[in-house]
């Protein structure tokens, strides 16, 4: 009997800055290799992966979207992300899938913020990468400040694997630099230098073959030694068959083994109208099929998979069971969550990873008022599918609150609120999001042994931490003086006591330590810690005082040199800072950073004011200090601790 083969497998992403030509690209793929009779279109709303209708209307992916395809005998898993910086967090939970990335930059707008955010997490994980050049029809693509700006930028020196002829005209043309045929010497030494014995046959004039120096440029790659670099125009369907090849050839096959026990990684929560929730999961090993139960590792579940689905542009198919190494859409999990595994953990898949942080917080309110129940339950099911939103349900406020990355974001959820559960909603009483952290260093008591049965008696010292520290908590108190199942409960509190200090705002970049405590043989039990923390931190930040700390964003203005000097009185007004411009053509780049809180529309005024011929890109910096006349300082929701009796009372659930 003849043992199973396995169809060879890639399972890649294709990331870009916004507008790069992504989706298009994908368009072409699916084209090519039969999917679809003829390429969508991203402005004409008939993009195949971009299938919510506000993505149809907006001409943008909000989402990241799996379609399988099958070129040279092999099955392509295409991940085609958001590239929109308001969607990072779609592309966080992306990032722990792929096997390889095909990495787009517009030959017109070149590298941009979030390119280089993109990079940066790219080479921590080691990621096979190749660069994809677009656009190289469109007037003004320049591609040797491309590859100028990719090093500068990016600190990389690409592998360029071909050169264009007539860039910025309908007669441009893509020469192979690597081939069986032409091979340009530059390349050829970058290769043989990275091999002892390729090294010294090519040092006594013996040339390895192409076939030699091929195999160890896909060694390279798929180490992430080399990042190689192709050129293209989607709309022209240029440069597609060979990025297309170049998959095929030079990134790695999936692996993994479908004998083994189950693993699998829940990667993208999805919904469908009938099936209900849906789980998109990644197989490392073992085999899913339908109607079989299988355990969520990380829920402590066993659930029945009802459909195990391959998704194609704009259909599914039921396939009946998936095995290792392929991406499926597995329907009848309803506990499922993404970053779940499924089957047993697999300790060799990095954590997650954070491109962005969600700088704004927004109030999410119902047209109409009996809705309001409906709205909290969506946003709940909303949340489920992107934990990044953080959505929050201030019951005795009735206040529905959720964090966003900006104004686009807003006008997405609020659609998607309409066309799926059919509620009308606004988000409002946009407010940047600040933090607070120690001024000084002091102590904070708490005595919880009133009305009993209850006793937690501590003391703790509270130290500002470094900025971007986050929070330190330690111990340096004996189990005879409180017992360590105690202590646990009290540094499990930590977090929910640091959610709101004095000024209404998250508290973080401080070390706290437990130095005193008393429990009692009798009287104690764990939940009087769980109590007691958030008394004893309070009162310890109203001894420090604190100072709000606001965010920051780092940006990169391009503009005509007569503009210059109203850009940087604008930045200085905006309590910003810039660094000496770079001339270039008439031309300058600023870059440094800025409040978000003082320059949250600048975009829109900056092109206004530049007719146009300005263009900003920024990503988050960090926190910083700042007064409290220049942020917002908010009342505390909810009962604080520092009002112990009610909070007492709230705690035991002796009020609502």
């Amino acid at each position: 009997m003849n043992a199973k083969v396995q169809t060879p497998i890639r399972n890649i992403a294709i990331l870009a800055h916004a507008d790069a030509g992504k989706t298009t690209i994908t368009e072409q793929f699916l084209f090519l290799s039969g999917q679809t009779r003829q390429p969508g279109n991203v402005d004409q709303g008939t993009a195949q992966t971009d299938f919510l209708p506000v993505e149809k209307e907006r001409g943008i992916s909000v989402s990241s979207s799996l379609t399988s395809f099958e070129w040279l005998n092999t099955r392509i898993n295409l991940i085609d992300t958001p590239g929109h910086v308001d969607f990072s967090a779609d592309v966080e939970r992306i990032l722990r899938v792929p096997d390889a990335v095909i990495l787009v930059i517009s030959a017109v707008e070149g590298v941009q913020a979030h390119t280089e955010t993109l990079w940066r997490v790219l080479r921590e994980r080691k990621i096979p990468v190749v660069f994809f050049i677009n656009k190289i029809d469109r007037v003004g693509a320049d591609t040797v400040s491309v590859l100028n700006a990719i090093e500068k930028e990016l600190g990389i020196t690409p592998f360029p694997m071909q050169m264009v002829d007539n860039e910025g005209e309908n007669e441009v043309s893509i020469i192979n630099a690597w081939s069986a045929d032409k091979t340009e010497t530059g390349l050829l030494e970058r290769i043989v230098e990275t091999d002892e014995t390729l090294l010294k046959n090519y040092l006594e004039e013996k040339l390895p073959t192409f076939k030699e120096s091929d195999n160890q440029l896909t060694k390279l790659i798929r180490q992430g030694e080399i990042v190689p670099l192709l050129f293209g125009s989607a709309k022209m369907e240029l440069g597609i068959e060979e990025l297309l090849n170049f998959i095929i050839r030079y990134f790695p096959d999936a692996g993994g083994d479908p004998e083994k026990a189950l693993s699998a990684l829940v990667y993208g929560i999805g919904h469908d109208k009938i099936m209900g929730k849906i789980a998109y999961v990644r197989l490392y090993n073992g085999t899913i099929k339908s109607r079989e139960v299988i355990t969520n590792a990380s829920q402590g579940v066993e659930e029945k998979v009802t459909q195990v689905r391959r998704v194609y542009p704009g259909r599914f198919d039921d396939i009946g069971a998936v095995e290792a190494g392929d991406l499926a859409g597995i329907c009848g999990l309803k506990s499922a969550c993404v970053g779940d595994f499924l089957g047993v953990e697999n300790p060799d898949i990095p954590e997650g990873i954070k491109l962005q942080t969600p700088l704004i917080i927004v109030q999410v309110k119902a047209a109409n008022a009996k809705d309001y129940p409906a709205l909290a339950a969506a946003m709940q099911e909303l949340s489920a599918e992107d934990p990044a939103l953080e959505f929050e349900w201030l019951r005795e406020e009735s206040e529905l609150q959720v964090k966003i990355m900006g104004w686009i974001q807003m006008e997405i959820l609020e659609r998607i609120l309409a066309d799926r559960f059919g509620i009308e909603a606004k988000l409002e009483d946009p407010t940047v999001i600040y933090k607070e952290t120690p001024s000084t260093t002091g102590e904070g008591f708490v005595k919880y042994w009133m009305p009993k049965p209850c006793w937690a008696i501590m003391k703790f010292k509270i130290e500002p931490g470094e900025r971007g520290s986050g929070v330190v908590y330690k111990s340096i108190l004996s189990v005879n003086d409180v017992q360590q199942k105690y202590q646990n409960e009290v540094e499990k509190t930590i977090k929910v006591a640091l959610k709101q200090g004095i000024k209404g705002w998250e508290v973080t970049d401080l070390s706290i330590t437990l130095i005193e405590g008393e429990d009692h043989p009798v009287h104690s039990r764990p939940g009087d810690f769980v109590v007691a923390t958030p008394m004893g931190i309070m009162n310890g930040l109203v001894n420090t005082g604190t100072t709000l700390l606001e965010p920051m964003i780092r940006y990169k203005i391009e503009a005509p040199e007569e503009l210059l000097g109203i850009i940087t009185s604008d930045i200085t007004n905006m309590r910003g800072e810039f660094d000496s411009p770079e001339m270039h053509n008439d031309r300058f780049i600023l870059r440094g950073i800025l409040p978000l809180s003082t320059s949250l529309d600048y975009p829109v005024k900056l092109s206004s004011r530049s007719g146009g011929k300005a263009r900003i890109s920024n990503h988050f910096s960090g926190y910083r200090a700042c007064a409290d006349d220049h942020g917002v300082v908010r009342p505390y929701r909810g009962i604080s601790p520092l009002d112990t009796a009610k909070y007492i009372l709230k705690a035991r659930r002796a009020i609502q």
